[in-house]
């Protein structure tokens, strides 16, 4: 499928909105196909897939829905840089299961 990058510049943001959810949509349903493929054709049946092994994939396909991104990524717009006062470090890794 090929976007010509005119097109997505032309469209007002409710149209670019309507295009993502569309995109989203498109994306889930494919990757349930999917899903049920690989389960269905998995070549191990002593250690069969299933649909828990997808879920963190499903978790980042419906992160897609919020238009900040990833909802494992903390939206950072407005942040200040360093030389603006902003923090020079930002710690990401998550604190250990307790």
């Amino acid at each position: 499928m090929e976007v010509n990058i005119s097109e997505v510049m032309e469209k007002t943001p409710q149209q670019q909105e309507e295009a993502r959810r569309e995109f989203i949509a498109e994306l889930w349903r494919r990757f349930e196909a999917l899903q049920e493929w690989a389960v269905s054709h998995w070549p191990d049946q002593q250690h069969p897939l299933s649909s828990a092994d997808f879920v963190e994939t499903r978790k980042e396909i419906l992160s897609l829905r919020s238009p900040a991104g990833s909802l494992n990524q903390p939206a950072q717009q407005h942040a200040a840089e360093p030389e603006q006062g902003g923090a020079q470090y930002l710690d990401v890794t998550p604190a250990p299961w307790p």
